[in-house]
C-alpha cells in the first residue's frame, strides 16, 4: 500500500484536470487577474506627466508676445490652447479641463522694450499639488528658455528679467494632505463598498444556508433590498467616520456641502455595494468573491481614478477605461466638496453618471438572482 501507483496517481490527476475544466474562476485567478493587473500597473501607472492641459491667455498681441506663445504649443509637456477671454478660461480651471492659466499682460511686450521686469502671471490648480509643481517649474523653464533663445538671435533687447508670478488657486499652500485624504476616501469607499456585499450571497451558498432562502415566499427585489440597507448604512457610517477624522484630526477644509456630501455618497455607495452583489451572486464563493472584489473595486479605484495619477497622462485607451469606474467621479465630487466647494456644473453630470452606473449593477443584480438551486 506504501508503494507508489501509476494507475491510481494518473486517476487523481484527471479528476483534478476535470475538476479546473469545470471551475471558471481557476482561469480568473490564474490567468485573468494576473492580465489585468499587468494592465492596469504597465499603462495605467504613470508618474511622467505629458501633455498637461493649460491655457495661454493672451492679453497682448504684440510679436514679443506671440513669440512666447509658440513656445509654449512647441513644448512636449504642456497641451497649450490660446485665448483672449478671461472668464471662460477661468470656468475651465474651475471645471478641472484646464491645469493652470499663463497671463500674458496688456505692457507686456510694451516691459520688454523698455527693457524693464516683464511679470507674467500663472494661474495654478492646486486640487493636483504634483501636477501644479509640474506647471509651474515648466512654465519657469519655457519662459527661461525663450529668453535664452531671443538673445541667440540676435535680440539683446529681449534679454531682460521675467518674472512669473504665480497664484494658486483651491489649495494655495499645495499641501498633498488636502487632496490624498478626500481621494483616499473614495478608495476606502470602493474598497468597503463592494466587500462588504461580495460576501453576503457567496456565504448564504457555503453555508448551505441559501436552499433555505429559496424555499422561503420572499421576492428576489425584497431580499436584495434587504441585504442593500443594512450595508448602505454601514458605509455611511464609514464614510461620517473618514469626513470626520479628515475635518478634525487632519484639519483637511471643507468647503462646500453636507448635504451634497450625503447625496454623492450615497448614489456612490450604491454603485459600490451594486457591484459587490453581483460579485457575490456570480461566484458563490468567499474567497474568490473577495479577490474579484479587490481587482475590480479596489486596484482600478486606487490607480485609474485620477486620486494619485494623472488621467490625461494615461494612454486614450486607458483613459476611455476611467469613464467606466465610479470612483473617478467620486474623487472629483470629493476633491470640489474640500477644496473648491459647490459646484453644480461639476457636481450634477458626475452624480447622474455614477447614478446610471449603479442602476446598471443593481439591475443586472436583479436579473441573475433568481429563485432556483442550479
Amino acid at each position: 500500500m506504501n508503494n507508489f501507483s501509476r494507475r491510481r496517481f494518473l486517476a487523481y490527476l484527471k479528476k483534478e484536470g476535470k475538476q479546473i475544466l469545470r471551475d471558471p474562476s481557476t482561469f480568473l485567478i490564474a490567468f485573468v487577474l494576473p492580465l489585468i493587473m499587468i494592465f492596469i500597473f504597465g499603462y495605467g501607472v504613470s508618474l511622467d506627466a505629458t501633455k498637461v492641459p493649460i491655457g495661454i491667455l493672451l492679453e497682448d498681441t504684440a510679436p514679443e508676445s506671440r513669440s512666447l506663445v509658440d513656445a509654449f504649443l512647441g513644448t512636449p509637456y504642456f497641451a497649450a490652447e490660446t485665448g483672449y477671454n478671461r472668464p471662460i478660461m477661468i470656468e475651465d480651471l474651475v471645471g478641472g479641463r484646464l491645469r493652470g492659466i499663463v497671463t500674458i499682460p496688456p505692457d507686456f511686450s510694451q516691459n520688454i522694450q523698455r527693457g524693464t521686469p516683464a511679470p507674467l502671471q500663472i494661474l495654478l490648480d492646486g486640487s493636483e499639488p504634483n501636477t501644479a509643481r509640474f506647471v509651474l517649474n515648466y512654465a519657469q523653464g519655457v519662459v527661461s528658455n525663450w529668453n535664452v533663445q531671443q538673445g541667440i538671435q540676435g535680440n539683446p533687447s529681449l534679454v531682460v528679467p521675467i518674472n512669473p508670478v504665480p497664484r494658486v488657486w483651491f489649495n494655495a499652500d499645495l499641501k498633498s494632505r488636502n487632496v490624498l485624504l478626500p481621494g483616499s476616501i473614495a478608495i476606502i469607499m470602493s474598497l468597503i463598498g463592494t466587500l462588504l456585499t461580495a460576501l453576503v450571497v457567496a456565504r448564504e451558498w457555503e453555508r448551505g444556508t441559501m436552499e433555505a432562502i429559496m424555499s422561503t415566499p420572499i421576492l428576489i427585489r425584497e431580499m436584495l433590498l434587504a441585504k442593500l440597507v443594512p450595508y448602505f448604512l454601514l458605509g455611511l457610517g464609514s464614510m461620517t467616520l473618514c469626513v470626520f477624522l479628515s475635518v478634525t484630526l487632519f484639519e483637511v477644509p471643507f468647503r462646500g456641502s453636507y448635504l451634497v456630501l450625503l447625496l454623492s455618497t450615497s448614489v456612490f455607495l450604491l454603485a459600490a455595494l451594486g457591484l459587490g452583489l453581483l460579485i457575490s451572486s456570480t461566484t458563490r464563493n468567499q474567497f474568490v468573491a473577495s479577490q474579484i472584489s479587490i481587482m475590480t473595486g479596489f486596484l482600478p479605484a486606487f490607480v485609474l481614478s485620477g486620486f494619485i495619477f494623472e488621467i490625461t497622462s494615461m494612454p486614450w485607451i486607458i483613459q476611455l477605461l476611467t469613464y467606466l469606474l465610479p470612483p473617478r467621479y467620486f474623487v472629483t465630487l470629493l476633491q470640489s466638496g474640500f477644496l473648491s466647494g459647490v459646484i453644480w456644473e461639476l457636481i450634477l453630470p458626475n452624480l447622474f453618471i455614477m447614478l446610471t452606473i449603479a442602476a446598471f449593477f443593481l439591475g443586472i443584480c436583479a436579473l441573475k438572482m433568481v429563485k432556483r438551486l442550479d
